[in-house]
């Protein structure tokens, strides 16, 4: 495997050292493969909101198995699912599922094409919305972990048709917009970044983008891939109260198994194949066992309402982390947080790129000591689940202080 790894940011290549082996996880728990514990803050990078192998999950997908693990034909489990989404979801009136982050991403700007007839192509410096060709420019996450501009092999012809404008931005929204307004098909943001390290968009940011692209005839996409659920049912949008025309979901709603959606508006999403012409398809999209999983956990979300303690448990851990080292800035949105390695304040990819990588990597390393296993990553996001429970929450506040302690010129 290229580094030893099947995604980049696993390899510690940012923090230095050799990678963990996972082989088990329990609740808020991880277990190497040596026996040691570690309270995990990294969620399988958002998915696993109720922690590891919960119960119910885990008996969803263990009769799903049983009954077949994959058809190529519809099934009611995911029109269930589907229902789930449009019913949680405020802007979302019909929605596709796929499998990934990166092909609802992809999908979604290819139907945004396809509408306005267009083929420009907005973003933000530091969102992160999967490795298609042409998303990758100014990228967060592990383009930025590895301190790479994108990638070889994307065409300039391609990167040509994406405009990258700084997050969080007003002016330069609408200066663009004023320019290139015409030639616009679609703006694609994370409304909470989370791949910069969590950055949250302004409400002034985010009301400029959905005027901009109602006056100028643009297709709103917000990227709630890591968002969706994580933040409320309704997701990013119905915190901010604003709605994207097209919305990106993942992670969460496949409750720790391959799957994700597009959706939006019922006039766009009619245009796709086969109510439409614009084609996507995928052997398995919409899997027995990721729906299973994704309804198993939304059901659960639904039922336990877990957002407030949530909310609590993270607040509690932003404190740690804000008291104990003065250089420590900590962003947070609900339960996901980043502390950033610098006096702060971070609201965008450039004031997030002045953090100090090398500090973080001495406190990933003293954490990780201390057994508490955080993003081996400055620019990724820290994820709480609920199984955190009170007892762990008091463990984990004690071992990020130790960890602080231990990590020297933090």
């Amino acid at each position: 495997m290229p580094g030893g790894v099947n995604s980049p940011v696993r390899a510690f290549r940012a923090v230095g050292g050799e990678p963990v082996f996972i082989a088990r996880g329990e609740g808020a728990w991880l277990v190497d493969a040596d026996g040691n514990r570690y309270l995990d803050l990294v969620g399988a990078w958002g998915p696993l909101i109720l922690g590891h192998a919960h119960p119910a999950v885990v008996d969803a997908v263990r009769r799903q198995a049983g009954l077949g693990t994959a058809y190529g034909a519809p099934t009611e489990q995911e029109t269930e699912l589907a229902e789930l989404l449009v019913e949680c979801v405020p802007s979302v009136e019909m929605v596709r599922l796929v499998n990934s982050g990166t092909e609802a991403a992809m999908s979604a700007v290819r139907l945004a094409r396809a509408a306005t007839g267009r083929d420009v192509l907005v973003k933000f410096a530091g969102g992160y919305h999967g490795h298609a060709d042409g998303l990758l420019a100014d990228a967060g996450s592990g383009v930025a972990t590895l301190g790479i501009p994108g990638s070889p092999g994307v065409p300039a012809a391609v990167a040509a048709l994406c405009a990258t404008l700084p997050y969080n931005d007003v002016a330069a929204v609408e200066a663009f917009f004023v320019e290139h307004g015409g030639d616009v098909a679609a703006v694609i943001v994370e409304p909470v970044a989370g791949n910069m390290g969590v950055v949250p968009g302004t409400e002034a940011f985010l009301t400029a983008l959905r005027h901009a692209c109602t006056e100028h005839g643009a297709v709103l996409i917000f990227d709630e891939v890591i968002t969706g659920f994580r933040l409320g049912l309704g997701g990013a949008q119905a915190v901010v109260g604003i709605a994207p025309d097209l919305t990106l979901l993942g992670k969460v709603i496949g409750g720790g198994l391959p799957m994700a959606a597009y959706g939006g508006r019922a006039d766009l999403m009619a245009m796709v194949a086969p109510s439409g012409p614009v084609y996507q398809a995928g052997t398995l999209s919409g899997n027995p066992l990721a729906v299973a999983a994704g309804l198993a956990t939304l059901r659960e979300l639904m039922s336990a309402a877990p957002y407030p303690p949530l909310e609590r448990a993270a607040a509690r851990v932003e404190a740690v982390l804000a008291a104990a080292a003065p250089r420590v800035f900590v962003n947070r949105a609900g339960s996901m947080l980043t502390p950033f390695i610098q006096a702060g304040p971070v609201q965008d990819y450039a004031s997030a790129r002045r953090s100090d990588t090398e500090a973080y990597a001495r406190l990933f390393h003293s954490l990780l000591e201390a057994g508490v296993y955080a993003p081996p990553s400055q620019f990724e996001a820290w994820f709480l689940s609920a199984a955190v429970g009170e007892p762990e929450l008091g463990e984990l506040e004690a071992r990020i202080a130790a960890g602080l302690e231990q990590a020297t010129n933090v």
